[in-house]
């Protein structure tokens, strides 16, 4: 007979302080609640739980060690047209669980009705269930330090944990798809010759296979479908037995620290995997259903769905809030993570339908003393009424740039009237940040993302090709603004391989060299395709996995020339705007911190800017105009840049500037050119040409 003491209501979840583990749970709606503890062949044991103190139920149970496998059976309302769904039958995940075991075999017992009948569901779900498992809090550390590496230094690289190793020849078999397998110095080695400085993984948030998906021979690969906000998916681990999947993953990020790279998770607080009024009963659901979820006013049985995935986490409840706030600081002091990318971040934010800035969750954020110290980057969309919401962070936050994908996207694609957006992206889109004191680093630039189309897909098709989903090509996004280089997907055309390499070099260096902070999907320098599918999400398969052994080494070697490129310079990481776009020089003015010449080497002018059939412009960029200064207080210099891009298909000779911006120039890259560029020097006045699509930056010394 297991021995019960009362325990305490804090902390919430298992917590195991070496003699044994206090157990707690949230549930206003409660009326019994019962701990069950699992052995290794399934039998189960059933503890009520003594006590409750301002509604958490808990009790200290001596001699329960990391290891054991339990869950919570919740005894209350079952009314789903009030919003109660409690059901003693089906076992519940702890919301607090540090460790999961095993995965949903989708019986169906783990849901709350009759297929059939829609009446209720009795069945016993604990067979067919994961368990929750405690872990042990106790971790060698040794002398780890977060790198902490300034924004404007910061180089992310958006990978999956599976899809970046799963293939990867130096890294052990037993290794490759797991939080170890990140860990190798065969990864660590790439990340930094890459010159990466954070790490964004896709979501490690214990999530759920979809059984639609597995039915269909498919499988969950993104991981969008989080059940488990504290635990550490238990499929990327190479040993989950005793809940030591958590050891291997504070081991990955030990292991990245001391090569200086962050780590940045993935994180989906706007709703969990238990679906719409008709998904399986996990935790949530089953425990207080009305607290932590937002459901539709005045027909509770329903939930309202901001996020496509059929309900929504209701941040209304201090529950909820408390819920993701602890999370947070979780991943922060107790595995030692970096930051966090929040998925669909506006869904936080509403309050009724429309996103408010100020509303309680970033209120939370902004208050909380672990949490505001840490990278926090929204991804500033969701599918609510004004969803886009680019811009409208607080300040502590950095934002996805959609807007800087578009525009990249179609000035390389040749688009009319793209030259002024085009401009001001690159230059860290001031008009969506400054008007809030954020800084160009507010802006995370990228031209791909997991969601999409690979670079090398980019340039390689017109439409997607999404039929290996199952689901008839009608899924994924259509306006993609890709092209294709003049035929749809593989050929062996000479001309437009060449075309597609210049153009996948061409985003590469826009990215490397613009404002703000850049981010490079994996495998992207690597020329990763995935045949055209631009929604991977369910493809656990080599379709999305990088291939190693079929490798761009000319375009790996390039990205390493311009990410080196934008390390050793300041000029391409400025912490704050330029003054804006200049107005016309007087004779003898100061040349400004930016200036911005037509390929005749004169200042733009407002035609100029407003002339839609442009396809080139120049931009210089001040060496001595930074106006900032470094760690110790020294003021930043550096050289002059001169940058000229030619989206148009002729070859453009571009003037150089007097020499009042520099007394001479050397060629640093050439996106027409594969290797390595001559260092030709170039007096102020000469011309240079650059080819058809394609970039030529200069360098000149700053007397």
């Amino acid at each position: 007979m297991t021995q019960v003491w009362p325990g305490s209501a804090y902390p919430l979840g298992a917590t195991y302080d070496g003699t044994g583990t206090n157990f707690a749970i949230f549930s206003e709606v409660a009326e019994k609640v019962e701990l069950c503890l699992f052995d290794d062949d399934g039998n189960e044991e059933r503890i009520r739980l003594p006590e409750m103190d301002g509604y958490v139920w808990h009790a200290f149970l001596p001699g329960v060690h990391p290891g054991q496998k339990y869950g919570f059976r919740v005894h209350g309302p079952h009314d789903p047209r009030q919003g109660h769904r409690c059901n003693p039958n089906k076992l519940l995940l702890d919301p607090y669980a540090k460790a999961i075991n095993g995965q949903i075999d989708w019986d169906p017992s783990v849901f709350g009705y009759d297929f059939k009948t829609k009446e209720r569901n009795d069945e016993d779900s604990a067979p067919h269930m994961p368990k929750s498992v405690v872990v042990s809090p106790y971790f060698d550390w040794g002398v780890d330090r977060p790198p902490r590496t300034p924004y404007n230094k910061t180089v992310i690289y958006e990978a999956h944990v599976k899809g970046l190793t799963m293939t990867n020849p130096r890294i052990p078999d037993e290794l490759r798809g797991t939080y170890a397998g990140i860990a190798h110095p065969a990864t660590i080695e790439y990340l930094t010759d890459l010159g990466i400085t954070a790490i964004e993984l896709l979501p490690v948030h214990q999530f759920v296979q979809d059984d639609t998906l597995e039915q269909k021979g498919l499988r969950n690969y993104w991981g969008y479908n989080t059940i488990g906000f504290f635990a550490p998916h238990n499929e990327y681990a190479s040993n989950t037995s005793a809940g030591q999947h958590v050891q291997e993953f504070k081991a990955m990020v030990r292991a990245l620290h001391e090569a200086g790279v962050e780590v940045i998770l993935d994180v989906v607080y706007n709703h969990t995997a238990e679906g719409n009024h008709l998904g399986p009963t996990l935790s949530f659901r089953g425990i207080d259903n009305r607290t932590y979820y937002k459901l539709v006013e005045g027909d509770e049985q329903y939930y309202m769905d901001y996020t496509g995935t059929g309900n929504t986490l209701n941040v209304r409840t201090p529950q909820s809030l408390q819920m993701i706030m602890d999370s947070l600081r979780y991943w922060v002091t107790e595995m030692h993570v970096d930051g966090f990318r929040f998925d669909l971040a506006s869904t936080l934010a509403r309050e009724l339908h429309a996103v408010d800035r100020l509303s309680t969750f970033f209120d939370l954020v902004h208050q909380d003393p672990i949490v505001s110290q840490v990278k926090l980057i929204a991804e500033p969309w969701d599918v609510g009424e004004g969803g886009y919401q680019v811009g409208n962070f607080p300040a502590l936050w950095t934002e996805w740039n959609g807007k800087y994908r578009d525009t990249v996207r179609d000035f390389w694609r040749g688009e009319g009237d793209t030259v002024g957006e085009f401009a001001s992206r690159i230059t860290g889109s001031a008009d969506l940040y400054q008007h809030s004191g954020r800084r160009p680093f507010a802006s995370i630039n990228f031209v791909t993302a997991h969601d999409g189309f690979t670079l090398n897909d980019l340039v390689s098709y017109n439409e997607k090709h999404n039929e290996a989903n199952g689901e008839g090509n009608n899924d994924g996004e259509s306006h993609n603004r890709s092209w294709n280089c003049g035929i749809e997907g593989e050929t062996d055309d000479v001309e437009i391989l060449q075309l597609r390499a210049q153009q996948r070099r061409n985003f590469i260096a826009s990215l490397m060299l613009s404002q703000g902070v850049p981010m490079l999907l994996h495998g992207d320098e690597l020329g990763r395709s995935q045949g055209g599918n631009n929604n991977g999400y369910c493809q656990d398969s080599e379709l999305t996995w990088i291939d190693w052994e079929n490798i761009d080494q000319g375009l790996l070697e390039f990205t390493k020339k311009v990410t080196k490129l934008r390390s050793e310079h300041p000029t391409f990481r400025r912490r704050r705007f330029f003054h804006g776009r200049p107005v016309r020089r007087g004779l003898g003015d100061p040349v400004p911190d930016i200036d911005w010449l037509t390929p005749a080497g004169e200042q733009m002018t407002d035609e100029d800017w407003d002339a839609g059939y442009a396809k080139s412009l120049a931009v210089y960029l001040n060496g001595l105009g930074i106006r900032e200064t470094d760690e110790r207080g020294e003021y930043v210099t550096d050289d002059h840049f001169y940058l000229a891009f030619n989206a148009s298909h002729e070859p453009i000779e571009f003037t150089l500037p007097s020499d009042d911006y520099a007394q001479g120039w050397t060629t640093v890259l050439d996106t027409a050119v594969m290797d390595e560029v001559e260092p030709v020097e170039v007096k102020p006045g000469e011309v240079v040409t650059v080819q058809g699509r394609s970039i030529v930056v200069l360098s000149g010394p700053a007397l």
